[in-house]
């Protein structure tokens, strides 16, 4: 308990440490990606403006900007073997690539899709193999499409078409995808019907592959993997409920469900502070212990302690973000958070720092045209239990 008490000291004693400047484009920080710990520091942001930003990983520095060539993109990912390389899905039925040691802003490779596909998710494996995204619904259609992604800077702009897809265990869109850390060969998808699967991509055709499915009972926001050897599956849904299953009972007795709590508003304790919304999880491997980060339509962020018996609130970080929090990336290397949010912030938070910048930013507003293509959490919020002392 020692271990996991320090690390939750630490959590709870980030603070600011830099800040972005503000863009001349204000934009939603959607999601974010960090380069693998022993390449170049580069943290990758993709905005509602349509474009991924790259900037400095230590100082927040802006470098460069990278837009689809057609579309609105979704995620950003870098390569696990290449801390130059990163990648986004396009609603244009591709995902590209692009290299931050080159000069051009054009994709080094564009994974080409079939004709109706609107990609809205995807990830890379561990071993930068195989890249997996997921479709919007159209017609009665939903796909996990996969492409051998070896040698994407060697052939400059060439495309890729698919390996294969899978297309008959989700009924609507696949809003999320993320590949196991360790073993290449697993992949869990999650989508709006409900459902987690996970799948073993080894496997000859999709019915096989197909390993588990798990049912949220609601439409899915953010998943993962996490638990010793990542062994346990976790999502957290857009009406904020949280579900937590171990892949290690499937073949037992036990039951594979580790918690499942329909809105986590009403069941974590933030006093006078409230919870509005969830981000995701991170699993601490120092700690060996899941953690969600959730927060407030005015930019405070609760940092909240998963546990088979229930969740806990760990500590709240304030005076960052003045809008909802939207994107967050850990880095267990440091012991840092990054994180992005609708006032167009992007924050770098390290424990007991003191920030060098001034200066709150105002919440910001965007036109409704710009977010059209966010999805957005559900902000009704039911009457709330007391929480005792």
């Amino acid at each position: 308990m020692a271990a996991v008490e320090k690390v939750e000291e630490q959590l709870a004693a980030l603070r600011i440490a830099r800040r972005s400047v503000p863009s001349e484009e204000p934009a939603y920080l959607l999601d974010m990606d960090t380069s693998p710990a022993a390449q170049p520091g580069f943290v990758a942001v993709c905005c509602s403006s349509q474009s991924l930003r790259l900037h400095d990983r230590d100082t927040l520095r802006f470098l460069r900007e990278y837009r689809a060539q057609h579309g609105t993109l979704s995620g950003v990912r870098f390569a696990h073997t290449s801390g130059s390389v990163l990648f986004s899905a396009c609603s244009q039925g591709t995902v590209q690539c692009w290299d931050a040691r080159s000069a051009t802003q054009e994709p080094v490779q564009v994974f080409s899709g079939y004709p109706s596909n609107v990609f809205i998710s995807f990830d890379v494996s561990c071993t930068d193999l195989i890249v997996c995204a997921g479709t919007e619904k159209v017609d009665k259609d939903t796909f996990l499409v996969f492409w051998d992604a070896r040698g994407i800077t060697d052939c400059a702009s060439a495309t890729k078409e698919p390996l294969g897809v899978y297309s008959e265990s989700h009924n609507d869109d696949i809003t999320k995808i993320c590949f196991h850390p360790m073993e290449p060969n697993l992949v869990v998808s999650g989508s709006t019907d409900g459902l987690v699967n996970v799948f073993d991509i080894n496997k000859d055709n999709e019915d096989d592959a197909l390993i588990s499915t798990c049912n949220s009972d609601s439409s899915v926001s953010s998943l993962g993997w996490s638990g010793e050897d990542y062994k346990q599956v976790y999502c957290t849904t857009h009406d904020e409920g949280f579900c937590w299953w171990d892949m290690a009972q499937l073949d037992t007795e036990e039951p594979i469900t580790l918690l499942h709590v329909v809105d986590v508003r009403e069941s974590v304790c933030t006093e006078n502070h409230g919870l509005h919304y969830l981000v995701g999880g991170l699993y601490h491997e120092k700690a060996k212990k899941l953690f969600l980060i959730g927060g407030t339509s005015t930019g405070n962020i609760h940092l909240i302690s998963c546990g088979t018996d229930g969740l806990s609130l760990v500590g709240t970080l304030c005076g960052g973000h003045s809008a909802t929090v939207r994107s967050f990336c850990w880095s267990p290397t440091d012991e840092s958070l990054l994180t992005g949010g609708e006032d167009a912030q992007l924050l770098l938070w390290k424990p007991g720092a003191v920030e060098r910048s001034l200066t709150k930013k105002a919440s910001l507003k965007i036109s409704s045209s710009v977010q059209k293509r966010v999805r957005v959490h559900n902000t009704s919020l039911k009457s709330r239990k007391k929480c005792n002392a």
